[in-house]
């Protein structure tokens, strides 16, 4: 039975992911604090791995855990709803099905996609970034390759099979990566009637290289995994517009398609009530050296919703990654309890521990402290699969991933490409 809250701080915490899961989780021993966590969604789920779901290597229920099982602890309450808006002067926080009081409110609420303000690509254009996101891709990808079984246009059925990626990121990449598999392995054994389709898979950025955040060795053998993959890669090459199955490119080029999955960058969420005064670039809420916001002595922003210059490391603000945000959860928990016992607290320094991507079954590519070690083939395979399994929510999730990818792996295939239609 819980207890009652009416002597404790009121801690309201929008968003479960990577910072918010980690806040509270570090936060809810603490007797100081009430906490109750936000969400639009009933459930965590592990981003990194979606684009497994939206290429049927992986269910749904692989990734996520619901909250209400994650938060059985006396001090943490749930609450499902979206917020509408923020009354900072009484603390109060309006939501799309009732209102809640605060003491402390932390945004952690993530961000969506950006289509930088293409309306034919945010109309047409396939987003990854939620779950949603990612069923509705295998169901669209799937459907296609249903009806370009049966079409007797060739032109018809060239549209079909063509699937444009945009965005060198580690998403666009590992999808691009997947989908060739597929099609290498998969497609002439469950689509015989395909066999002889010229499918193309195309990955396309605006940067001169794929995976522009990482070293130049990793920039090389991505090029090459994905080449070696037969994806067609289309660098220093910026979406213009999608519309009527034609991608249609700044430099006059174009690539016709039904498919056009689009990876290319994220922007935060905003609400009501925080003023546009304390965004900034990518509409990310400006805190200072401890996460707080600058304009607010009771509202504080960590992960994506935030964006931090007292960093000496990181003067333009950090990448928006989940390591920071999980660093940013559990340093905000021990200042919350520094605060409690009147002590001063300590400001967040980014510790960078690497980066790394998956291409295919087997390439994969690991960049560790600041680049200075460089991995790849079977060790940066190991090392991406053990980061991660160990960063989902629990074991029972743990084993159906590991198991899923081991069949996938021996098999080089995988028995969840059914469509499922809500």
């Amino acid at each position: 039975m819980k207890k009652s809250f009416s002597n404790k701080k009121k801690v309201v915490v929008i968003g479960g992911g990577f910072a918010g899961l980690n806040l509270v989780q570090n936060l809810r021993k603490n007797s100081n604090y009430s906490i109750t966590v936000v969400d639009r969604n009933n459930y965590n789920y592990f981003s990194p791995l979606l684009y497994q779901v939206a290429t049927s290597f992986l269910e749904p229920s692989s990734i996520s855990y619901p909250f209400r099982k994650m938060f059985q602890y006396e001090n943490i309450n749930f609450r499902m709803g979206e917020v509408v808006s923020i009354d900072q002067e009484n603390k109060i926080i309006k939501l799309n099905n009732g209102e809640l009081e605060y003491d402390i409110l932390v945004f952690a609420a993530g961000a969506k996609t950006n289509f930088y303000g293409i309306e034919s690509v945010q109309k047409n254009a396939i987003p990854m970034k939620t779950v949603d996101d990612a069923l509705k891709m295998r169901n669209a990808l799937l459907k296609n390759l249903e009806r370009a079984s049966i079409t007797t246009d060739s032109k018809e059925r060239e549209l079909l099979m063509t699937i444009v990626v945009a965005g060198g990121g580690p998403t666009g990449v590992e999808v691009a990566g997947m989908l060739a598999e597929m099609k290498k392995h998969l497609l002439a054994k469950e689509y015989p009637e395909l066999a002889k389709t010229n499918a193309s898979i195309y990955i396309v950025d605006s940067m001169p290289v794929l995976l522009a955040n990482l070293s130049e060795k990793t920039h090389r053998e991505t090029y090459k995994a994905l080449e070696n993959l037969d994806v067609k890669i289309k660098l220093n090459t910026q979406v213009k517009s999608y519309m009527d199955d034609e991608v249609q490119f700044t430099n006059g080029e174009s690539i016709k398609t039904k498919s056009l999955i689009w990876t290319a960058g994220v922007t935060a969420n905003v609400f009501d009530g925080i003023s546009q005064t304390s965004l900034g670039k990518g509409n990310r809420m400006i805190v200072d050296q401890y996460n707080k916001l600058m304009s607010s002595d009771a509202i504080y922003a960590i992960g994506d919703s935030c964006i931090q210059s007292s960093d000496p490391n990181y003067p333009n603000g950090h990448p928006q990654l989940a390591q920071v945000a999980i660093q940013q959860g559990k340093l905000l928990a021990k200042n919350l309890s520094l605060i409690a016992k009147g002590k001063p607290q300590k400001p967040f320094i980014y510790f960078d521990k690497g980066d790394m991507a998956i291409v295919g079954r087997h390439n994969a590519v690991v960049d560790l402290f600041k680049h200075k070690l460089h991995l790849s083939g079977f060790l940066a395979l190991m090392a991406w699969l053990f980061i991660h399994l160990f960063g989902l929510a629990n074991y029972n999730n743990k084993l159906k991933t590991f198991y899923n990818w081991i069949v996938a792996y021996i098999t080089k295939d995988q028995s969840l490409r059914m469509i499922f239609r809500s």
